[in-house]
């Protein structure tokens, strides 16, 4: 359980051996908490769903001192303390399990799942050498239920890779990825192979324990045997806090386990009760995330991409470098001009990190490596998809190419269409949208609506089966709503968020197609430039070609209008947060639509009216801090004079 075995490997699965044959011979003595039910037998209908007793949440996250003094401040304020003591405690990157014990054995484990429930993954948790099947000391006898971690440290993962490379299997990316893939193993066996290990962090209802702190917390699952991380630590007030987030942001390196962060949490557990929490995280904790690590590589060349409306970006092709658990051979360069503020050069030895330790991005050259051969990255004058010249408007800084034709263009465009938020074509994919383009069967997405089984199952990687699916994938994309058509035929600057808005002011193509510039800017939530963008898109004529193809192929157009009871709240922009007693949160937008209202995700000084709920998160506290005007779902119904 302290990963310090006092006997070899091989001297265990002797004794392991030894008791498997005694526990065959003698049946009647094996017990629940045996060392040989830690692998069961294989499953064959994959994880059942557990419900989670109590929610399994996710904290809230920070990447600055600021954003962990902001959170200081709102707890003390909320709870009435002038300084609090906190646990600070290392977030392991792993996977989040939930274990639970009664009458001191080991019934069941569970993944946080959606947090409310969860796969039952009790006999992969099982395999785990260092999970104890039956607490001990004052818990043996007794129920516990503890949140943990469960993860892979480095140098077992690394020779576990290496066994596998041995064997002639894939090595497995990373310790993360590998932790999540073992525990989804329908496999108990092959889950015990894995080098899996756990720290267990939270204890679920510790009045029942007796226990008041976080701290103390800790200590009584260690004392049941569980595996504690041994360096949390007790901090009185946010300036504690801050040295061990400094300390750590180094100190982590020399862990032989990963971990993105700590998890600060107020160590008084009365006063978790009295914080509460949102919908989505507890207001009592904080997860504050270490600043991306970076490596250094080499610059070999600037290729040039194609966007779906013709933008023109250049992306650097690296030295492939490992960079926390992945291998990155390419980065954004964004535009021209950022290349240039970076004095980026073919050769130059860089510095690259992950934004939010997940889109690789170049930071800088790092110039005192230059040997005087490097070469200075021009921007293209041609489209390096069609060749056609480029073009720069005034006051923008991406190159753009006009050829509607353009082979790279359509592709992006047909990838878009057929996108999730968007028309959510099934196997309209890049390698599909790729053989498409190269056998010249569509010139633009209207096209799609045209294609036969026959002329598709042609195509490399098709046959009679998947070509008949792509094509009936398409033709039931016909019944998307007026929104999603909408924002499928990607416009510029228009989300999916802009398209509804557009798309419930103008109920068809034909009305937006005749709507003025000041009525599209008249829209809530539609500014001066993308009413101008719309404006020019709607009108050109190649879209009015598309359209009258997917008018023909039945593709819907046209959507409900809406319906303008009053104007109680024209150019106000309302807020909904938490659970209302009555209304949905889609049937309370409609109805301050109907008012004339915009509805948004987000509260800032413009806000005009925050609706709260029960259980309203950190957009209640923006309000509060903003003072913006407050309403719950009665106050919303008579200030519109509507009725449940």
């Amino acid at each position: 359980m302290l990963a310090r075995p006092v006997i070899a490997d091989a001297e265990y699965d002797r004794l392991m051996k030894r008791l498997q044959d005694l526990e065959a011979e003698h049946p009647d003595l094996v017990t629940p908490d045996s060392p040989t039910r830690r692998v069961g037998e294989t499953l064959t209908e994959g994880f059942a769903a557990v419900r989670h007793r109590v929610p399994m949440m996710s904290l809230s996250n920070s990447y600055s001192e600021d954003e962990v003094r902001e959170f200081d401040a709102r707890v003390r304020k909320l709870s009435e303390r002038d300084e609090l003591e906190y646990t600070v405690e290392l977030k392991i990157d792993g996977v989040a399990v939930s274990l639970r014990y009664e009458d001191g054995l080991f019934t069941l484990g569970a993944t946080r799942g959606d947090g409310s429930q969860g796969d039952d993954v009790t006999a992969n948790l099982r395999t785990l050498r260092s999970l104890p099947l039956r607490l001990q000391g004052p818990a043996a006898g007794g129920s516990l239920e503890a949140r943990g971690e469960v993860y892979m440290a480095r140098p077992a993962f690394e020779a576990y890779n290496r066994a596998r490379e041995a064997a002639g299997e894939k090595p497995i990316l990373n310790p993360r990825n590998g932790t999540a893939g073992s525990l989804k193993l329908l496999d108990p066996r092959e889950v015990a192979r894995r080098p899996l290990d756990y720290f267990v962090y939270g204890l679920v209802d510790p009045g029942r324990h007796g226990v008041k702190a976080q701290m103390d917390a800790l200590a009584r699952m260690r004392d049941a045997g569980l595996r504690v991380n041994p360096h949390a630590s007790l901090a009185r007030g946010v300036e504690e806090v801050l040295e061990l987030c400094r300390k750590w942001e180094t100190g982590r390196l020399k862990l032989e386990y990963d971990t993105d962060g700590l998890v600060i949490k107020v160590n008084e557990l009365r006063l978790h009760d009295v914080l509460g929490a949102t919908a989505k995280s507890p207001r009592w904790g904080l997860a504050y995330k270490f600043a991306s690590l970076s490596a250094t590589t080499r610059l070999l060349d600037v290729v040039f991409q194609v966007g779906r409306m013709g933008h023109v970006t250049p992306v650097a092709v690296l030295e492939p470098v490992e960079l926390l658990g992945t291998t990155i051979s390419r980065a954004t360069l964004h535009n021209f001009e950022e290349v240039a503020r970076k004095d980026l050069r073919v050769g130059d030895w860089v510095e690259i990190e992950k934004g939010g330790e997940v889109i690789p991005q170049v930071m800088r050259a790092i110039e005192e490596k230059r040997t005087g051969k490097e070469r200075p990255i021009r921007p293209p004058r041609k489209c390096p998809s069609c060749s056609s010249e480029l073009v720069r408007d005034e006051g923008e800084v991406a190159l753009r190419c006009e050829n509607p034709a353009c082979p790279m263009q359509l592709r992006r465009r047909l990838e878009h269409f057929g996108s999730r938020a968007a028309m959510d074509i099934a196997g309209l994919g890049s390698s599909t949208v790729d053989a498409l383009a190269n056998a010249e069967l569509v010139e633009d997405v209207g096209d799609l609506y045209k294609l036969k089984p026959e002329s598709v199952q042609e195509l490399e990687g098709f046959a009679e089966k998947s070509a008949a699916a792509l094509v009936t994938g398409i033709q039931a994309s016909c019944s998307r709503p007026w929104a999603r058509v909408l924002f499928a035929l990607g416009a510029p600057h228009v989300g999916f968020s802009t398209a509804e808005l557009l798309a419930e002011a103008f109920p068809s193509w034909d009305a937006l197609l005749e709507a003025s510039v000041d009525e599209l800017s008249a829209v809530g939530g539609i500014g001066p430039v993308v009413a101008e963008e719309v404006h020019h898109f709607v009108r050109q004529a190649r879209q009015g070609r598309v359209v009258e193809k997917l008018r023909k192929a039945g593709v819907t157009l046209s959507g409900p209008a809406r319906v303008r009871k009053s104007n109680v709240l024209e150019g106000k922009t309302v807020v909904l947060t938490g659970t209302l007693p009555h209304l949905t949160r889609d049937r309370a937008s409609e109805i301050i639509k109907a008012h004339g209202g915009t509805v948004s995700g987000s509260v800032s000084k413009k806000t005009g009216f925050v609706v709260a709920g029960e259980a309203a998160g950190s957009k209640l506290d923006k309000a509060l801090e903003l003072k913006v005007k407050l309403l719950d779902e009665a106050g919303l119904l008579d200030l519109l004079g509507e009725s449940l």
